[in-house]
């Protein structure tokens, strides 16, 4: 399992720009907004699903921090089977984090066909930066959208990017 130095260093490696600050560990939106540095850029919430009749791929759906939105009809628009959320033990056994850690990021953990990558194309759109813990929820990382997307490309992922209005 890749842990925040060895995501970092492997982004670096890359050659993927990144900005990286430490913070208190946080586990909601509102903690992360009341104890991160001001950091430009779009803050992401992340929900991980997992199949409802355990059938088929987990979901990792990537949004803006205050987007409201049904999950059922974001699983919809992505023509995923019905889900519901995973499991604090799904969550460290697919993506390798802790509750309140969750992000675009585990999937470094995760083979690629166990997840599918859905992200919110309001999220990804028009945003220089997108803020992400770096597999821990004591830091939070900010990456160019595209990078982040060629970067899971590479790890052999297909994220998607959706419509969710």
């Amino acid at each position: 399992m890749e842990t925040q130095a060895t995501l970092l260093a492997r982004l670096a490696a890359a050659g993927i720009e990144t900005r990286t600050v430490q913070h208190p560990p946080v586990f909601t939106v509102a903690e992360s907004r009341a104890l991160r540095p001001d950091l430009p850029g779009a803050h992401c919430k992340n929900l991980f699903l997992r199949p409802a009749k355990g059938e088929g791929p987990f979901a990792l759906l990537v949004l803006e921090e205050a987007r409201q939105i049904s999950v059922n009809a974001a699983i919809r628009a992505a023509g995923l089977p019905r889900m519901g959320f995973a499991s604090a033990e799904e969550l460290r056994a697919e993506l390798g984090v802790e509750p309140g850690s969750v992000t675009a990021f585990g999937l470094v953990n995760a083979p690629p066909d166990r997840v599918v990558a859905l992200f919110d194309r309001a999220l990804v759109a028009g945003v220089a930066w997108l803020n992400l813990h770096p597999l821990v929820n004591s830091a939070t990382t900010a990456i160019a959208p595209a990078a982040l997307l060629d970067f899971l490309r590479g790890l052999g992922h297909a994220p998607r990017v959706i419509d969710l209005d």
